[in-house]
């Protein structure tokens, strides 16, 4: 990405690299990526080569094609049309005959949570959905994944659901696309491939077909916060050195708050992101990979948020507090990890973290997987 925001740059920035080269190599760099590029000379002898560094800043408040702007969901570039566009919310169940899922690594935000019987269920934020032809599978809603679909005003994509999610769903300012209720072959497909439940896909390209037929609006409805996340800018990442307290956190094990999928995390330096293994079948543990492009799915930012919760009935169906304050929560990024606080004060409300000062937190760059855990279990880390 650097060496194309160079060469995208060099034209117009002939004159900011001559003005850059003479600068004082003491002062800061801020609010730009900084690329090194070693230009090797004819050698002067058998033995030796001539080589010159030139040090070109390039300022990242500038887009790498006119009209792009920085995403609310991951603070990367997108077309200027998908800012104010509502991006999607898909229920993704998780179990081990479910997998594997498809177009998972293409979500900007992914949700988990327990439901009933230990199984986690994912809720998939996709904010560019237009292009991908298979997005799951899909299974049915929980009240409580509506919450966090509300604060990017998505538009949820469910199979139904036990009747817990039927006041939410009736609510006039709630928006989804319900397999059961009107599948009419768009914008959902069931493939032949593996037995129902675990087989019905929603096809993004015939999403808008849908949306049009119920009158749903997809432009931004004003109804969530403008700003939902703090970015740091790619060129000046949160380390978390700044807190005294952080502490390493390269692998995230999350065994103890679900027993069932136990998925774990493990941090490359390399490129700064967390690699997300789980249980996958036969009492395996394994990389999770995207079924439609063979990627593992991987993470800038892993948020871990406490919830109050509850078991509502005898067959395990479970509720979890969404709008309260207080609540403990770990932020982790850039192999280390920080305990804060969170609070959400409305159902449309973005979900906020802040450190032991009360600042709210900033995250880096890209994608990041929230893991909703019962207040009482705890995870590993190290």
């Amino acid at each position: 990405m650097k060496k194309l925001q160079a060469a995208l740059f060099a034209i117009t920035a002939a004159s900011f690299i001559l003005t850059g080269c003479g600068k004082d190599e003491q002062s800061p760099v801020t609010g730009s990526d900084v690329v090194v590029e070693t230009i090797v000379s004819e050698p002067l002898n058998e033995t030796s080569v001539s080589t010159e560094t030139v040090i070109v800043e390039v300022d990242d408040t500038i887009p790498p094609q006119e009209g792009m702007v920085r995403s609310k969901l991951t603070n990367e570039w997108i077309p200027k049309e998908l800012y104010n566009q509502r991006p999607i919310a898909v229920m993704t169940p998780n179990e081990s005959s479910a997998i594997p899922h498809y177009a998972l690594s293409e979500a900007s935000i992914l949700y988990e949570a327990n439901v009933e019987g230990n199984m986690t269920r994912m809720l998939a934020i996709y904010e560019d959905y237009a292009l991908i032809e298979k997005i799951g599978n899909i299974r049915s809603l929980r009240d409580y994944y509506a919450y966090w679909a509300f604060e990017w005003d998505a538009i949820i994509c469910h199979f139904g659901g036990p009747y817990y999610i039927d006041e939410v769903m009736a609510r006039t300012t709630t928006d989804n696309l319900d397999g059961n209720l009107n599948f009419k072959g768009y914008p959902y497909f069931r493939s032949k491939d593996r037995l129902a439940p675990h087989n019905a896909y929603l096809d993004g390209t015939a999403i808008g077909e849908a949306l049009t037929e119920k009158k749903i609006q997809t432009e931004n409805r004003g109804m969530a916060d403008e700003i939902h996340y703090n970015f740091a800018m790619p060129s000046t990442p949160n380390t978390l050195t700044q807190y005294s307290y952080a502490e390493a956190a390269t692998y995230i094990n999350m065994t103890g708050c679900y027993p069932l999928t136990r998925c774990y995390f493990e941090y490359n330096p390399e490129d700064s992101l967390y690699y997300r293994s789980q249980y996958l079948s036969g009492g395996t543990d394994g990389p999770h990979i995207d079924g439609a492009n063979g990627e593992q799915l991987t993470f800038s930012n892993i948020i871990i948020q406490s919830c109050d919760w509850a078991k509502r009935d005898p067959q395990g169906y479970l509720w979890f507090g969404t709008v309260d304050s207080g609540r403990d929560a770990w932020f982790i990024t850039q192999g280390k990890l920080i305990k804060c606080t969170w609070e959400k004060d409305s159902a449309f409300g973005a979900t906020r973290y802040y450190d032991q000062t009360g600042t709210e937190i900033t995250f880096n760059t890209g994608k990041t997987m929230v893991l909703i855990i019962e207040n009482g279990t705890m995870f590993d880390y190290q």
